[in-house]
């Protein structure tokens, strides 16, 4: 759980505080007619900086599983301007020549990097391809295809399970290219029907308007004899594993944002999204024993997430909330939501 500082417009509006870290992962809501305490994994509050998120969430630990083999995903939930892409990425303002300070860098950027250090203390040589993609009013759209983002058919085989078709993966040389892709992402200047939808309205000036996922495809090759140049597989097999960045959508209320027309119709799609992942992560904190059907197919973003959520992979829900008075409904519904997910286990 992350709890991010009050911002400046709550404050001169007079907001309390109501949400206060206790230690030991647990979360206290004090409000009123409102008294409730949570506990997580670990809960970092409003001084916490990005490596710290970095270091306590695990996030190092998934990116070592992916590079042996595994499928990690992480994915950041919460209401429209709590910190999602910024806890995921880093600030919103760096781009190609603007890059942001390193200490400001998000999961994402340290994610990379640490990949790049456990390759060489490794000794592995890894190949490295990623896909983007976003899911916007119920569209899949790629990221990465030259021009205008296309939309992309959402397929299911018994063998790969829910997949999208003909989605372009391409592979990087360098860690530092994938950044790279990153910050054109966040552009201003490429921003709108060339790349992430987002908009602005009362509570978040640059709302993303849509679901992004973010999948880097690690291949850790067999090592090589120094000697003879020649690939020793028996002595290192070649793995792949995969790690997924998903950066939700905010939840909303329209009478809250303000929204109308196009935003409207994008909230709504937004709410329907999450609704129905919430659905499937309650029915999968259930006993397996007493589990019933697992509704995937309810929204695109579930189909996707199925692996993640109820599969054979390893995944890290980091959950964002504000700590304003004015937040209290929306702040409660993520915990709940969050600690539903705490609940759920899957078998790697």
């Amino acid at each position: 759980l992350r709890v991010r500082p009050l911002t400046c417009t709550e404050t001169r509006r007079g907001d309390q505080r109501i949400v206060h870290s206790l230690g030991d992962g647990t979360v206290h809501v004090s409000a009123a007619r409102h008294d409730a305490t949570f506990g997580f994994s670990a809960v970092f509050d409003a001084g916490a900086s990005q490596e710290a998120v970095f270091e306590g969430s695990g996030m190092r630990q998934l990116v070592e599983l992916a590079i042996d083999g595994f499928s990690c995903t992480v994915f950041a939930f919460g209401q429209t301007g709590s910190g999602k892409t910024y806890t995921l990425m880093g600030p919103l303002t760096q781009s190609e020549t603007r890059p942001a300070a390193p200490g400001l860098l998000g999961l994402m950027q340290r994610s990379f990097a640490c990949l790049l250090e456990q390759s060489r203390s490794r000794g592995s040589d890894l190949a490295l391809s990623a896909s983007y993609l976003e899911i916007y009013n119920e569209q899949v759209r790629d990221l990465l295809s030259p021009g205008p983002p296309c939309t992309l058919p959402l397929r299911w085989s018994k063998t790969r399970g829910f997949y999208v078709e003909n989605q372009l993966s391409v592979d990087f040389e360098s860690l530092e290219a994938i950044t790279d892709l990153l910050l054109q992402a966040l552009d201003p200047v490429l921003a709108g029907s060339q790349r992430r939808r987002t908009s602005a309205h009362a509570l978040n000036r640059h709302s993303s308007r849509s679901h992004a996922l973010l999948t880097i495809h690690v291949r850790s090759r067999a090592s090589i004899n120094p000697a003879t140049r020649v690939p020793q597989p028996s002595a290192c097999p070649s793995k792949q594993g995969t790690l997924c960045f998903v950066d939700l959508a905010g939840s909303e209320r329209v009478k809250e944002t303000g929204s109308s027309g196009e935003l409207s119709v994008e909230a709504n799609n937004i709410n329907r999204s999450l609704l129905a992942l919430g659905h499937c992560i309650s029915l999968l904190a259930k006993p397996r024993g007493k589990r019933t059907h697992i509704p995937y197919r309810d929204s695109k973003l579930t189909r996707l997430l199925a692996r993640s959520l109820g599969g054979s992979g390893v995944t890290l829900m980091v959950a964002c909330i504000s700590p304003s008075s004015r937040c209290l409904s929306e702040t409660l519904s993520t915990l709940h939501y969050a600690s539903r997910a705490r609940r759920v286990t899957t078998r790697p």
